[in-house]
């Protein structure tokens, strides 16, 4: 069953909703996902100043640890989901065109926001610039999608026509953009600079192989975005009903086009553009562990090559668990470096985003201008909120 709202009363709700919504969405995103520094007071090993600013392969390995092994990304790093502590890295901090795998801060600045049972008919607007060569999913104009499935538009199909609906929803593009910086910032990500929300090259959009890990561990203590980035296929609605199969892009999961699956994947995401090269988030379990390993743009080895390589570098990290010490920390600011305990993956964390970061006053700026005036306009006349039985 289907409930529909008269234009008059939706568009006042939709007009008082959205204004609040986009005032305090910075800091609800910023609290949803973010690392867990452990009890006040409680153990900690001593700390180690971080490597992660110098250039070259840093790691600290002990006795018996395994050898890092050769990769030909220009970037890439090793980390602990649970405890943050990377273990090892090289070019950590080097800002590189981050292709797709942007749209991990797209989906945490945006699932908290756009609950998956909402129904949107695509308007004209919704599919305005998307940029020449994108990746698509197949969103039509007038037809009505779930936000559930613009979403696994967004995660398998790395989608985006998916991507520019779901922003329109949220106040247009550059609202979105300027959220996305704000929620960086707040994530102690700072080398990522956000043009494009879809990650499609634009000139001056950065992130880095640090950055990408933060928002891969980020993610995966929301329990929505751990259950899309895991997903291996899908149905897409089609016209006049029916609907298609998709397949997540991301090989290490799926298994598709020759590249073995790897063993307890979960995750998260790929991307590719002709600037960035091949880029990758991966994200496996094993053995009461969680590692998240990021690769910026391999440099032999073919369009594969970003998945062996992280292959490579997720059986090293397992290997070397507990036989290394951190080189640093996905935590804001790199301020935990000791074994504190194993935070809880897939649920959200709090703490407080520290506004006196690098890029808060001019994003808070942009977001209070563009936020309140484009995101109002654009869900008052156009979002239509029904609730479906099914939802």
């Amino acid at each position: 069953m289907t409930i529909g709202f008269p234009f008059r009363a939706a568009r006042s709700t939709c007009v008082l909703c959205v204004a609040g919504l986009l005032t305090l969405m910075p800091a609800a995103a910023a609290r949803a996902g973010r690392p867990d520094p452990g009890p006040p007071g409680g153990p900690r090993a001593a700390v180690q100043p971080s490597l992660l600013h110098r250039s070259g392969i840093q790691v600290r390995p002990l006795p018996g640890a395994p050898g890092v092994p050769e990769v030909s990304a220009l970037s890439w790093v090793v980390a602990d989901a649970g405890t943050g502590d990377v273990l090892a890295a090289d070019d950590a901090h080097r800002r590189l065109p981050p292709a797709s795998t942007l749209k991990t801060l797209f989906a945490l600045t945006v699932l908290p926001v756009l609950p998956g049972g909402i129904r949107h008919e695509v308007g004209t607007e919704d599919l305005s610039g998307i940029g020449p060569g994108s990746s698509l999913v197949g969103v039509v104009e007038g037809q009505t999608y779930r936000v559930s499935d613009l979403w696994n538009g967004v995660f398998l199909n790395s989608g985006n026509d998916a991507v520019h609906v779901l922003a329109s929803l949220t106040g247009g593009w550059g609202a979105t953009a300027a959220r996305m910086q704000a929620e960086a910032r707040a994530l102690g990500a700072r080398d990522t600079h956000v043009r494009s929300p879809d990650g499609y090259d634009a000139p001056g959009q950065v992130s880095s192989a640090y950055d990408l890990a933060v928002f891969g561990r980020a993610g995966l203590r929301r329990a929505d975005f751990a259950r899309y980035c895991a997903k291996v296929d899908a149905m897409f609605p089609g016209r006049d009903g029916s609907s298609y199969g998709i397949m997540n892009t991301n090989r290490l999961l799926t298994g598709a086009d020759g590249v073995e699956p790897y063993p307890g994947l979960i995750g998260v995401k790929n991307g590719y553009t002709s600037n960035a090269g091949n880029t990758l988030i991966a994200a496996a379990r094993r053995g009461g562990r969680t590692l998240v390993v990021t690769v910026m743009n391999p440099q032999k080895g073919g369009g594969h090559a970003v998945y062996e390589e992280a292959r490579s570098l997720l059986d090293w990290g397992f290997e070397a668990a507990g036989r290394v010490d951190p080189v640093g920390s996905l935590a804001p600011g790199d301020v935990r470096l000791g074994k504190g305990p194993q935070a809880v993956l897939a649920a959200p964390a709090a703490a407080k985003p520290a506004e006196d970061e690098p890029g808060w006053p001019e994003t808070g700026a942009i977001l209070g201008v563009a936020g309140l005036g484009a995101g109002v306009v654009a869900l008052a006349l156009r979002l239509r909120l029904v609730r479906d039985d099914g939802s």
